[in-house]
């Protein structure tokens, strides 16, 4: 999947065994965020916090080798420089404890849970260029919804931790729907495929 926007052209590929090391070197030796690895939507909160650094990074590693359907990595120049994390919403329990993202109906859908962003990256639309990219890949599974979970920044200024979950104005540039919102700064976004 190629994508452009402005001077940055992207190549992006979802995440295989093979492309492990991509992602490895993309997060850093802390795992993008904290230790998290990708998987606090994957466990319950205290599993999670009892597994930050190498054993959530052994932990997502094995869903990877797995061959499972996880995510995009999207590179410029052959580099790894974006992450969006996207499975059955199935797979992220924690997302049916949160009252907030809570499941609008029963449909199956494609949840997007996160993005990472190399520095000096970001702002330059690769987040939007990741959303797009995974109609297609959700597509290729056979799924019919991708669902995201944004924030609405409260001013101007939001950190890179708190918008892991993407930004409202990506989704409205990729096409994405509000399907319901159970608080002022977090709409639940949809896209339906044809």
């Amino acid at each position: 999947m190629m994508s452009s926007d402005r001077d940055l052209i992207l190549d992006i590929h979802p995440l295989t065994p093979e492309r492990w090391v991509d992602l490895e070197t993309l997060f850093g030796p802390k795992g993008a965020c904290g230790g998290c690895w990708c998987m606090y939507w994957r466990q319950t909160r205290s599993q999670f916090n009892a597994r930050l650094g190498e054993p959530n990074h052994q932990a997502f590693k094995a869903i990877v080798l797995s061959g499972e359907p996880v995510g995009l990595l999207a590179y410029a120049a052959g580099k790894p420089l974006g992450w969006m994390a996207i499975a059955p919403r199935d797979e992220y329990p924690t997302l049916d404890r949160s009252r907030v993202l809570k499941r609008v109906d029963d449909r199956k859908v494609w949840s997007v849970s996160c993005f990472y962003t190399a520095p000096g990256f970001r702002t330059k639309g690769v987040t939007v260029a990741l959303l797009e990219a995974s109609k297609d890949f959700v597509r290729q599974q056979h799924g019919t919804i991708v669902e995201g979970y944004p924030i609405i920044p409260r001013n101007n200024k939001v950190s890179t931790v708190a918008a892991y979950t993407g930004l409202l104005s990506a989704y409205l540039q990729a096409g994405f729907q509000e399907v319901a919102r159970y608080s002022a700064t977090r709409p639940i976004m949809r896209f339906e495929l044809k």
